[in-house]
């Protein structure tokens, strides 16, 4: 892989360096997506609450960004907020939901300066009015940006929107413009908060958990998993490079013979 300048000044480290140089440019991920776990733990480390965790996990947020544009991946997706997450301390969930808007705030013009448009998935419309309001004037500030797109999952479950996909079918076989025996895949796909989005070519889950917790679940039916024990708020430039250099390093059958 032939480094341009900016890559070079941007994965700095000799090891990020050394790593790129042996990556495929033609082989890299459309698609990759996120869980970004352990900010808790992180914090726990530090001695420290776990809303500092979360404030330190923005940093790696803004490197993964930053390292995804100088690759030209076309899709990031993170798992900002789960479903369940709300199941969470109140001051934790709180603190999250305005950590949101400051973070917003901070980085729409940033993300105008990378060419990154901001899509999100996941039911919104529960969120604080503030949280709701700092979401939506990034997605509209960002819109007509053509560089990488950012998804963020945000009060999101894949079960949640595989029922609704599923609700969406069901109501329009009633109305009988559908027959239930001709639902597709594709057809529950395009129902999806994901639709339009190509599937996730590699998924990285941080801080050694080894599960998808209601993520993509659909979407990820073929898609290259990556564990490791890395804490979210210590996964930066050289970690995604690692993960790319294992993902290439792999065979991708989607269900053929080998």
């Amino acid at each position: 892989m032939n480094l341009s300048h900016t890559q070079r000044d941007w994965f700095n480290s000799r090891h990020a360096r050394e790593a790129l140089a042996t990556l495929d440019v033609a082989a890299l991920p459309q698609h990759i997506a996120i869980i970004m776990d352990g900010n808790g733990r992180w914090a726990k480390k530090q001695g420290k609450p776990r809303l500092f965790g979360h404030k330190a996990g923005v940093a790696s947020v803004r490197e993964m960004i930053g390292s995804c544009v100088e690759l030209h991946i076309a899709y990031l997706t993170i798992y900002s907020f789960s479903a369940e997450n709300w199941n969470r301390p109140q001051d934790e969930v709180s603190g999250i939901m305005k950590l949101f808007v400051e973070v917003l705030a901070r980085e729409i013009a940033n993300l105008n300066r990378q060419n990154v448009r901001v899509k999100l998935i996941g039911k919104v419309d529960d969120l604080p009015q503030c949280t709701r309001d700092a979401f939506a004037e990034c997605v509209q500030s960002t819109a007509a940006n053509t560089g990488l797109t950012l998804v963020v999952a945000l009060n999101y479950g894949a079960r949640q929107d595989l029922c609704q996909a599923a609700t969406t079918l069901a109501a329009d076989a009633v109305a009988g413009t559908l027959d239930s025996a001709d639902i597709t895949p594709e057809m529950i796909a395009s129902r999806l908060s994901t639709a339009g989005i190509p599937d996730p070519d590699l998924l990285i889950r941080t801080s050694g958990e080894s599960r998808l917790s209601n993520f993509l679940l659909f979407e990820a039916a073929y898609t290259e998993l990556y564990f490791t024990d890395i804490l979210w708020p210590d996964f930066g430039r050289d970690a995604l490079v690692d993960a790319l250099r294992e993902y290439q390093g792999r065979e991708r059958r989607f269900g053929g013979l080998s």
